[in-house]
């Protein structure tokens, strides 16, 4: 039986453990956290949006982030502090604006396989996630907007999107919650929404009856190329405290996976390739619904605010997920009040709950200057990628796990 590893477990990395066991591979997780899915796929958005699949290369998002430069609070934050690889992503991301439509209408096609592919695997090992299937409604607040969402919107449907233009009207039909008045919407019915760290947990728990492997607390930190396999070499991580910093883990297997997340950048390095992924922080706050007027005012179908870029997800009975932000800072994971506060102020403006009990939370989503995953093979021997997802990793990662995995298979048959 050959032997894959897989690097990182968030939900790239447990969706391609889950396809390769499969497919009939042993297969081997490495995390450098002690637990599944504590990085990005710990506390984001929680939508399944085929709907969000527009890229972001446009010369408006550039015009933006210049003009929101001074300003804390906005949807979108650079800083400006000189950094190679920050500067040399963004003369990247310039040169994909020519691949706007193309890329978006290829992230719609890879959505829509995903979704269906996430609800089979769901259904299959029965895992509990507060999945809502209860669609996707984005609304705008002035005619100027909106009228760019038309555009937007006819270049999604042309990738297979079903989603249809609602008037403030049908806004407050739909999700009768929202208190504030909108110019005008659009639904996307067949759209989800579900917590990504249950997700991810609970198929880690698949996995590993499926006789997955995983090594928690263990830093990549070499990959020795042999002619028949490779050796890949780790040292506990800071979080992993009981064990002996100098003990080195040495796995041999005939391929390995880097789904690693914002660290896929420098394990890409280390085998000698450029995999320009870059971490852009994005916030999020976990509103606990403790009272019963609070649960009864919450929205069920899932939101987003285009003009705050604020989105919105229901998580059961008592618990409301909602986040935002784009932040180009580096590898900089501090919460920062002035950018978690807007959301709670967002929640209070739109609906009539209490936001006495909120936890923050920060994670840096891991895209390429395309916005574009990255799952191919790699220059190396026995090296592939399934990272660089971006925003959308939860959205796209069944996707991709499938596809990834049915590369090692064509090159390396289990």
């Amino acid at each position: 039986m050959r032997h894959v590893i897989v690097v990182g477990a968030g939900i790239t990395g447990v969706t391609t453990a889950y396809e390769l066991a499969l497919l009939g591979y042993q297969v081997t997780v490495v995390d450098r956290h002690l637990y599944p899915a504590m990085e990005t796929s710990f506390a984001n958005g929680g939508q399944l949006s085929a709907c969000n699949a527009e890229v972001w290369n446009q010369k408006a998002t550039v015009l933006k982030g210049i003009k929101w430069m001074s300003q804390k609070t906005a949807p979108l934050l650079l800083n400006p502090s000189f950094s190679l690889h920050k500067y040399g992503w963004l003369m990247e991301f310039l040169g994909h604006i020519k691949n706007y439509e193309a890329n978006t209408r290829e992230t719609v096609r890879l959505a829509l396989l995903a979704r269906k592919r996430l609800f089979e695997i769901a259904e299959i090992e029965q895992i509990d996630f507060d999945l809502e299937k209860r669609g996707i409604l984005h609304f705008y607040h002035n005619k100027a907007d909106y009228d760019v969402a038309i555009k937007v919107n006819d270049l999604l449907c042309s990738g297979g999107l079903e989603r249809n233009a609602i008037t403030n009207e049908e806004i407050k039909q739909i999700e009768p919650a929202l208190t504030g008045d909108y110019y005008a919407g659009f639904y996307c019915q067949s759209d989800a929404t579900g917590d990504i760290h249950k997700f991810s947990t609970g198929l880690a728990n698949a996995c590993m009856k499926k006789g997955v492997k995983f090594e928690f607390g263990q830093d990549v930190f070499a990959v020795d190329h042999q002619t028949q396999q490779i050796i890949v070499k780790c040292r506990p991580s800071p979080e992993n405290v009981r064990a002996n910093a100098e003990d080195v883990l040495e796995i041999q297997a005939d391929a390995i996976v880097v789904c690693a997340g914002v660290s896929s950048y420098q394990l890409a390095d280390l085998l000698g390739e450029r995999v320009n992924v870059y971490p852009v922080k994005g916030y999020s706050i976990t509103v606990q619904l403790n009272e019963e007027q609070s649960q009864q005012n919450a929205p069920w179908v899932s939101l987003l605010d285009e003009s705050a870029k604020i989105v919105l997800s229901r998580l059961g009975k008592d618990r409301l997920r909602v986040a935002g932000t784009a932040e180009f800072n580096g590898y900089n994971r501090d919460i920062r009040v002035d950018r978690i506060q807007p959301l709670i102020d967002w929640t209070q403006r739109n609906f009539d709950l209490c936001t006495e009990h909120v936890v923050p939370w920060a994670g840096l989503r891991p895209m390429m200057p395309n916005m574009m995953p990255v799952v191919r093979r790699g220059r190396q021997e026995r090296v592939f990628y399934n990272t660089g997802h971006g925003h959308l990793g939860w959205t796209l990662s069944a996707a991709t796990a499938a596809m990834i995995s049915q590369e090692i298979a064509q090159h390396y048959p289990a």
